[in-house]
């Protein structure tokens, strides 16, 4: 069992110390000059010689492309020239309406959702991009933008870049305009509509990521192999076996790692026209062997000039950046390079992979993803909340987050979310339990109490096993939530509940009586 705090930043704090603190652990000597080494800076206009030259000729430079500046070593260093700070723009996007995820996203926006029992999915490509020393980061959403935009603005202060070099994320929602009365029609269109924002950023490169993925990258690698490579745009790419392949975008490479070819979810002899030889991106021949394909991450870094003359003149009427921009670009002649990301990395999607994501941090001796790695943390709003209690409870291979009061119980492979409250002989198994958003007054659960009503959190002698408890869920006494049945689907919104994938998940702000069986 472990417990958890979040790993907070000062409430104002600068990404620039955090960038300080990394960088002090090179050494100068061992920091790789990019092929942005010509860069200068003129007043505060970031300008490139090797960059305006190139994009104004279309003649290219024979490039010699090494494995280091194709995957994401452990080994290699980073040593970006302008810094990443000032060259490269975060775009972060929310995704749609999250069916996927319903109910969890019946009242917030998809990377509101909670993770990990003190964190929001948000959390993890915003912390990724501070951590990699990016600062200037968007989000964009169009669905229930509320919770995101408090969650946003309590978390990363106004001012975290500092004077000179000033940091933000902001919620940037879909809207109308004379130019376009629509919402986005997907990831590319959602783009389009703010490149007039975007290009206003004196900047280099945007980074465009999605909002509703579990990893951790540095991003800072990523972009220096897209410089040294001369790319026009870098995929970030995850070796696959022929197993996973299939629900997939697979991308097919030459021996510089150029990206010539996209099949969408291949199967059968389509699959295996996609084998690709992926030592060419740095993986070791053994693990070569095993991983023969490679997927789109999804996320990518494209060059300013580029997604401006893509988005504006090449595809104006195209909507989507996997599907329609990047082949499209690759089809037009332009550079596009893939860039091997070789770690834990999950697209959470659907409830299922949402609930196995966040068991995933109870796993033992080594969870998928760690809140812990210190060198690279995963920041959240500071919420001041006191530590966990645990009165006479037997609590294994868990995570609990902050302030939880957890009584006399049994709680297994289990993740307990912040201000959780269980009861005497509750029963948790193999469950996600997001916890409350405020904590009720003994006043309050008297006036409930009076009113037969059920307070916030996990009633006596309750048993919950594989399911998900969104917050402020209020379940009763003598409660069983285990599925006996075991029931695939089901959608029980006006009793509080749905059953996806086998998993119960209880609803936001739900009832469950006291007595239930579900």
């Amino acid at each position: 069992m472990a417990a958890i705090g979040s790993l907070n930043p000062p409430h104002f704090f600068s990404s620039t110390a955090i960038a300080a603190d990394r960088s002090s652990l090179r050494s100068p000597s061992s920091c790789r000059t990019s092929s942005f080494s010509s860069s200068r800076l003129s007043g505060d206009k970031i300008s490139s010689a090797s960059f305006v030259t190139r994009r104004r000729t279309g003649s290219r430079v024979p490039v010699t492309v090494s494995p280091k500046s194709v995957s994401d070593s452990k080994n290699s260093q980073t040593c970006l020239d302008p810094d990443a700070s000032q060259s490269v723009l975060g775009i972060i996007l929310g995704g749609g309406a999250g069916t996927r995820l319903y109910p969890l996203t019946k009242k917030r926006a998809k990377p509101a959702v909670p993770l990990g029992a003190n964190y929001r999915l948000i959390d993890i490509p915003v912390s990724n991009c501070l951590n990699s020393n990016i600062s200037k980061i968007y989000v964009l959403t169009q669905f229930n933008s509320a919770s995101l935009n408090r969650h946003l603005s309590r978390a990363y202060a106004s001012n975290m870049g500092g004077y000179k070099n000033e940091g933000f994320v902001e919620v940037l929602a879909a809207q109308q305009s004379p130019e376009n009365p629509n919402w986005f029609q997907g990831t590319a269109d959602a783009v389009r509509q703010y490149l007039w924002l975007f290009e206003e950023h004196n900047v280099l490169e945007f980074l465009i990521l999605a909002g509703d993925h579990l990893y951790r990258m540095d991003y800072e690698r990523f972009i220096q192999a897209h410089r040294e490579t001369d790319a026009d745009i870098t995929v970030a790419a995850l070796p696959m076996d022929e197993k996973r392949a299939t629900a997939f975008g697979l991308m097919k490479i030459d021996e510089e790692g150029r990206i010539i070819e996209f099949a969408e979810k291949p199967k059968g002899e389509q699959l295996k026209a996609m084998k690709v030889d992926t030592t060419i991106l740095g993986l070791d021949e053994e693990r070569a062997k095993e991983m023969p394909y490679i997927a789109s991450m999804g996320i990518y870094v494209v060059s300013k000039d580029v997604m401006l003359n893509l988005l504006k003149d090449q595809f104006p009427g195209a909507n989507d950046f996997g599907s329609e921009v990047i082949p499209g670009a690759t089809s037009i002649g332009l550079r596009v390079q893939a860039y091997l990301y070789d770690g834990y990395w999950e697209d959470i999607g659907t409830i299922e992979a949402f609930y196995n994501a966040n068991l995933g941090i109870t796993k033992k001796p080594v969870p998928d993803f760690s809140f812990y790695d210190r060198s690279a943390p995963i920041y959240t709003q500071p919420r001041y909340l006191p530590p966990s209690k645990m009165l006479d409870a037997d609590v294994t291979d868990s995570v609990i987050g902050e302030g939880c009061v957890i009584k006399n119980c049994k709680i297994h492979h289990s993740v307990v979310g912040l201000r959780s409250c269980i009861a005497e002989g509750a029963v948790i198994e193999d469950s996600l339990l997001m916890g409350a958003d405020y904590y009720e007054t003994d006043a309050d659960r008297r006036l409930l109490a009076a009113k037969g009503s059920v307070p916030i959190g996990i009633g006596k002698n309750t048993h919950i096993k594989r399911a998900i408890i969104d917050k402020n869920a209020r379940i009763g006494d003598n409660v069983k939530i285990i599925n006996s049945d075991n029931i695939q689907e089901a959608a029980r919104e006006t009793e509080g509940y749905f059953i996806k994938s086998g998993i119960v998940t209880v609803i936001k702000d739900a009832l469950i009586p006291s007595g239930s069986i579900i």
